[in-house]
């Protein structure tokens, strides 16, 4: 069975010989760009192993893992713009680069380049895929308006939060997987599995990366700590102790994240010391691990031998060993 290195190797080659237009110059070098300057390529990575768990042979998996790869990496692009993002893995984002329009535009191709990939493929899965690829553009779009949503919203309830990362985030490593498993020749209960599969991962994922923002390691996470905080962001932490806080408490975390004054490392001591006093960091953990619990047993119930599925349960597993 192929390993996370070795379908991450073949997205790289991949990626490396795919050909992009030359003209306009201001078009197609930020795009170009944005898929030279790395990142983990997981969600690729997924389709191929999603593909490979069901048949050995990969290769009609690649145009369709390219797919995912651009669209992803399309939504980031406009995400920096919305946020105003000067920095995204460690190099300057295409608007602060060239401009707001170029980045605009050039992410508007990224989306059809990515159907471009997709379509790359067997005629007799060819609308399987595309239903599922275009339901999850949908998805993500949806999840980043509540987020964005979100900012102006005093109250957001932990449902809501939920839905919102299960649509920005969780639904995109599902249809990876259910992708690669519609090519490898999976059965539909087999292919629903493993999009479950993937998308409660992805909500473990997510929750994760909101506790270590706040109690991991900067050197292992790669990350500034206390950025959510900071930036004010509602988190499943922040929305999960407002939520639990009597109306004495909510004025308290009130004042602190309207505090334009305070010390950044004061208002993450004093955020924090809140989180604590309601046990945060445990309930967070709880919810990762039942979220990666519900994962494993959709893994469970895919009719394949046990054998073929490691690779993905050690996928899984590096996944949420980040930083504990």
């Amino acid at each position: 069975m192929l390993t996370l290195d070795t379908t991450r190797d073949m997205v790289n080659k991949a990626l490396s010989n795919l050909v992009l237009k030359t003209q306009p110059a201001e078009l197609y070098d930020p795009i170009r760009y944005t898929l030279s300057i790395g990142g983990k390529r997981l969600r690729p990575c997924m389709v191929i192993m999603g593909c490979n768990l069901f048949k050995d042979q990969v290769d009609e998996a690649i145009h369709p893992a390219l797919a995912i790869e651009i669209f992803h990496n399309f939504t980031l692009l406009h995400d920096d713009i919305m946020d105003d993002s000067p920095i995204r893995r460690n190099q300057p984002t295409v608007h602060k680069q060239w401009n707001r329009n170029i980045a605009i535009l050039s992410g508007d191709v990224m989306a059809f380049l990515a159907y471009g990939q997709l379509i790359q493929t067997r005629t007799d899965i060819i609308n399987d895929l595309i239903h599922i690829f275009t339901r999850t553009a949908e998805g993500v779009c949806e999840g980043q308006q509540y987020d964005m949503n979100f900012e102006s919203k005093c109250k957001v309830t932990e449902v809501e939060y939920l839905k919102m990362i299960e649509l920005k985030t969780a639904v995109l490593i599902g249809a990876s997987l259910k992708i690669g498993s519609v090519i490898g020749g999976a059965s539909t209960s087999d292919a629903e599995s493993m999009y479950a599969f993937g998308k409660n991962l992805g909500m473990a994922f997510q929750l994760q990366d909101d506790l270590l923002d706040v109690y991991g390691d900067p050197i292992i996470f790669g990350k500034t700590i206390g950025g959510d905080i900071v930036g004010n962001k509602k988190t499943y932490l922040l929305v999960k102790t407002v939520e639990m806080a009597d109306e004495k408490m909510k004025e308290k975390i009130i004042d602190l994240l309207e505090d334009r004054n305070m010390e950044r490392e004061e208002k993450i001591r004093s955020v924090k010391t809140i989180y604590d006093q309601y046990d945060i960091k445990q309930r967070t953990n709880e919810m990762v691990n039942n979220y990666f619990s519900k994962a494993n047993s959709k893994l469970e119930e895919v009719r394949v031998e046990e054998r073929r599925k490691q690779e993905l349960r050690k996928l899984a597993l590096s996944l949420l060993d980040r930083e504990k």
